[in-house]
């Protein structure tokens, strides 16, 4: 099976948004880590500067699979009507290293990013989480509000973005489906039970001190040591939730930022491992969970786009 370009399985995005729903794609990333997957031992990805960007490779293993995702970053991108982050990805057999299907990606991550959010989220949001503020009016934001959805019962989104008219045509796509959705402001975030960050912001996109102390965040938005999204205090009073502590120390500026302030100690941030297999996480502050993006979420996701059942 495979190991020629025209023997592979081709999947274009329009065919993984069709096989592989929201839902399906959070199940696979908590079945994963509550099986006891560890994203310590995942390989470390490389990061390339180019001239216009960014190339990132990333590797990863799982069971009966091997992946590799060539993904590109073009901060200039979304003013040419592009997604900032383009990717494919190579669906490899474990045992014969022979590829097996090509995906698209871009759409791969647009999918696996949110659900990754929303299988940590889901353990530490209080149950009736129903109002959501999103900052970044981007593919991710938007995905991060359906990824909110298929966890919690969720009623009211609010969209804070830089230019008012993505803000509002986010706010029209999400509110399509029936929910109270309206462009608002970073002074939301006090009435919010959950907030995503999903922004391309080097610099705290809002008060830390507003932040209620039973909500839960998360920010995707970046991977550099010096770019944050969120400001230092309210790292300071919350449980810190990273997918492993060797990546949020090298790539997580929200973190990095944090540590060097002096307002957050390496060791008492919580890794996935812990998160999904340890005691309950209290809930007598903000929960925040801070993502870099690792190999092993899109090989948990990208099997799932297979056409022939063959899947696990």
């Amino acid at each position: 099976m495979g190991g020629t370009l025209d023997s592979l399985d081709l999947i274009d995005g329009p065919a993984i948004a069709e096989r592989v729903p929201m839902r399906a794609a959070v199940d696979a990333v908590r079945r994963v880590l509550r099986d006891g997957y560890d994203p310590d031992a995942d390989p470390p990805r490389s990061i390339v500067d180019v001239r216009r960007g960014q190339l990132l490779l990333m590797p990863s293993e799982l069971g009966g699979w091997v992946g590799q995702k060539l993904a590109t970053v073009a901060p200039a991108n979304p003013a040419r009507g592009l997604d900032r982050i383009q990717a494919v990805y190579v669906l490899i057999d474990a045992e014969t290293l022979a590829p097996v299907a090509l995906l698209d990606g871009t759409e791969l991550t647009t999918l696996r990013t949110p659900a990754v959010s929303a299988a940590a989220i889901d353990v530490v949001a209080v149950p009736g989480a129903a109002s959501l503020v999103v900052f970044g009016t981007g593919p991710q934001g938007v995905r991060h509000v359906e990824a909110m959805r298929a966890i919690r019962p969720v009623e009211r989104v609010r969209f804070v973005g830089r230019d008012a008219a993505r803000a509002r045509r986010a706010a029209a796509s999400v509110a399509a489906s029936g929910l109270d959705a309206a462009v608002g402001t970073a002074a939301d975030v006090a009435d919010a039970d959950l907030v995503v960050c999903a922004t391309t912001a080097r610099e705290p996109l809002f008060d830390g001190a507003l932040v209620p102390r039973h909500a839960a965040v998360v920010a995707v938005g970046s991977h550099e040591p010096a770019a944050r999204e969120l400001p230092g205090d309210l790292l300071a009073r919350s449980h810190v939730i990273v997918e492993s502590q060797r990546v949020a120390l090298a790539e997580a500026g929200d973190v990095i930022l944090a540590v060097a302030e002096g307002r957050l100690a390496p060791d008492a941030l919580i890794p996935f491992s812990q998160l999904f297999a340890g005691p309950p996480v209290a809930s007598d502050r903000p929960r925040v969970v801070k993502t870099c993006g690792m190999g092993w979420q899109d090989l948990a996701v990208a099997p799932l786009a297979l056409a022939d059942g063959r899947r696990g």
